[in-house]
């Protein structure tokens, strides 16, 4: 019994020292950075609408590929198919020390949330696409310049939605929204 003791008054004081040193403020122990500053650089600007530059070209070929391209990969690294001409798949930068680094072409990836004609992909979080000339450009319900603007920076109309935001936060440029907005609103023939 008296063993039995020794070994619970042993194990009562370890507690209480690992007690303690779980209580102990160790926040003075390492640099606290001041994390308002990190979180207002990740915010989104605020929604801007966008006019379709007059450069545009709904009907030019190769913007409909580019556009094609953009809309049915992720990224450069994980593209199949090589880029159009106008694209590429890895962006070279170089370093303080002048190195030069590849790092992949982001693309649009579309087809994770919309269905189209030729898609890969889930498609059935956002709206389909399917069809899109024939039902709301053809018949005036809506135009390109809808299109350009839902691409570029959706939350002009819809400040709730999940949709990427793509021209407000430069994940893509002018053109490339120019030349996915040619591909939405193509005739497409179904693969």
């Amino acid at each position: 019994m008296h063993t039995h003791m020794k070994y619970l008054a042993v194990a009562t004081l370890f507690l209480s020292a690992s007690s303690a040193l779980c209580a102990a403020d160790l926040t003075k122990a390492y640099d606290m950075p001041d994390a308002s500053k990190m979180i207002e650089n990740d915010l989104f600007p605020a929604a801007k609408e966008y006019t379709m530059p007059k450069s545009c070209n709904l009907d030019d070929a190769k913007a409909i590929a580019r556009g094609e391209y953009i809309f049915h990969n992720l990224n450069g690294k994980k593209a199949k198919k090589p880029a159009p001409e106008g694209l590429v798949k890895f962006i070279e930068t170089k370093d303080k020390d002048g190195k030069v680094k590849k790092k992949a072409k982001q693309y649009g990836n579309c087809v994770a949330c919309h269905n189209i004609e030729g898609a890969k992909g889930a498609g059935n979080i956002g709206p389909s696409l399917e069809g899109y000339k024939a039902n709301f450009i053809d018949t005036k319900a809506r135009d390109a310049q809808f299109v350009y603007q839902k691409i570029a920076d959706p939350r002009v109309d819809n400040p709730k939605t999940h949709m990427t935001v793509n021209l407000t936060t430069g994940l893509f440029n002018e053109q490339e929204i120019c030349d996915l907005t040619a591909y939405v609103v193509s005739d497409k023939k179904k693969k």
